[in-house]
Parts: C-alpha cells; structure tokens; sequence
C-alpha cells in the first residue's frame, strides 16, 4: 500500500479516538453534574433551551459558589436561630400570614450569616442549590407562597406549606458544618 493510504487510515483513526475521547468526557461532565445536583438538574434541563444550556448554568452557578467566602455557623448563632424558628412555628396558628414572612425573612438572615448574597431571589436560589440541591425547590415553593401572602391570595394550607418548604432548608443551612464548627 501507498503511503498516503497509510496516512489517511491513521488521520481517521485518531478522528475516531478523538470522537469517542470527547463523547466519554461529556458524559462523565453530565453525569458528575446530575449527581451533585439531582432534581435541580432535571429542573434546569426542562426550563432550558437545551442540554447543553443547562449543563453551561449549572456550571456558572458552580463558579459563582465557589467565589463565596461561605462559613458555617457558630453554635451560639445556630442556637439563636433554632429558638427564633420555634417561636415562629408556635406564632403560625394565630398569624399563619406573619409566620411565612418571618420564615422567609429568617431564612435570609441566616443565608446573610452564611455568607450568600441576599439581594434577589433568584440569585438566592441558584447559588444554594449548588450546597443544598435537593432542597432548593423546597425554597421556591415557600418563596411562591410568600409573594402569594403579599398580594392576598394565600389559604391557611398554602401557608402551611410555605412553613415546610422554608423549614426544610432553614434546618440544612443551620446545620451545614456544623459538626466542623463547635
């Protein structure tokens, strides 16, 4: 055989490597991501244009995160905000409306500690999925319920799962390093 064709055969064999190379890396970056973010993965793949817009998001939330100066809690703070969450479920049954405004407000106060910014919601919500992905819907829903509260249209079971959701990440971000942090 002609030295070309020995050229050509080698030229296609290492496209076809590349190929499969490229293909094997992909997958693991896909999979690397839908492990760490779970639901929130499926979440931001439906609402997104495509995959690979979704995958670029989550990847940018993750740069933005890793950018915090995020910090455990100290035990006395974790205490503080433990009784302020008790007095708040004890209030719900008489001002259920108050009790989601002071959940959502409480769970900011502790995110401020952390060391997450709390200017919008939704920055709010992207940055904590990367840490607490399989809560973060749970913030969203209790959020909805929030502005339902606001605008008036919030029955006494919506508030009651206002107070849930809040509830469920109020505990992961109280607890987040705190065996680390005595």
């Amino acid at each position: 055989m002609d030295t070309w064709v020995w050229v050509v055969i080698a030229i296609v064999v290492v496209v076809v490597l590349a190929i499969v190379a490229l293909s094997a890396w992909s997958r693991s970056r896909r999979r690397g991501l839908h492990d760490r973010f779970g639901d929130e993965y499926d979440r931001s793949v439906s609402a997104a244009d495509s995959r690979r817009a979704a995958e670029r998001d989550l990847r940018e939330r993750e740069a933005e995160h890793d950018e915090l100066d995020l910090r455990p809690l100290s035990t006395s703070a974790r205490e503080r905000y433990e009784q302020h969450w008790s007095e708040l479920q004890s209030r719900f049954v008489d001002r259920p409306q108050v009790a989601v405004a002071d959940a959502d407000e409480l769970v900011t106060q502790v995110m401020r500690e952390r060391g997450y910014p709390v200017d919008d919601f939704e920055a709010k919500s992207r940055l904590v999925s990367v840490d607490h992905p399989d809560v973060v819907e749970n913030y969203r829903a209790g959020h909805a319920v929030y502005v339902k509260t606001v605008e008036g249209s919030a029955d006494t079971e919506d508030l009651r799962r206002a107070v849930v959701s809040y509830r469920a990440l109020f505990e992961e971000l109280v607890r987040d390093g705190a065996d680390n942090n005595n």
